[in-house]
């Protein structure tokens, strides 16, 4: 046991501080998104991490991406938390043309309450959800509604 500790921790003072703001950027806090400008995006899972902190996917978008005709009108399920009943009205295509963008779903126990299956590699999704302010940095977005096999998952809360 104590060696198993000496070595972690001789390991971590031996990692770079380059390394440790990397890590410390992987995980972020929410506030960074810019909650009023809802992106939709669709396209295939490359890869995904069904896992905590939350789950996640990388998703290839879809050639030639557009807002589907009946996003406004595709009926949410209810939460326990407050959701802006139009966000699916406010939703934009992103200005950036990454071809491929890090989802960022749920807590798994969250996934597990809406009973969302695991998403597979090769699976065809979509999302809406919310990008770092005007989309600088990294192509990421945090996930509001999930829409995959069919369903539609609201991912902010527990369902109501």
């Amino acid at each position: 046991m104590q060696r198993r500790q000496f070595l972690s921790q001789s390991l971590a003072l031996s990692l770079p501080l380059t390394a440790w703001s990397q890590l410390a950027h992987a995980h972020h806090g929410w506030s960074s998104f810019d909650q009023n400008r809802p992106i939709y995006l669709e396209g295939k899972a490359v890869r995904v991490a069904w896992k905590n902190p939350h789950a996640e996917l990388d998703l290839e978008i879809t050639t030639g991406l557009k807002l589907p005709p009946d996003l406004a009108q595709r009926k949410l399920p209810a939460q326990t938390a407050p959701v802006d009943a139009s966000l699916l009205s406010k939703a934009i295509l992103p200005k950036r043309q990454d071809r491929l963008w890090e989802i960022e779903l749920a807590p798994l126990s969250r996934m597990q309450a809406w009973s969302v299956a695991e998403i597979k590699p090769g699976s065809n999704v979509a999302v809406v959800g919310f990008t770092f302010a005007e989309e600088k940095g990294q192509a990421i977005l945090r996930v509001e509604y999930l829409f995959a096999d069919g369903k539609v998952y609201g991912l902010r809360s527990a369902p109501a």
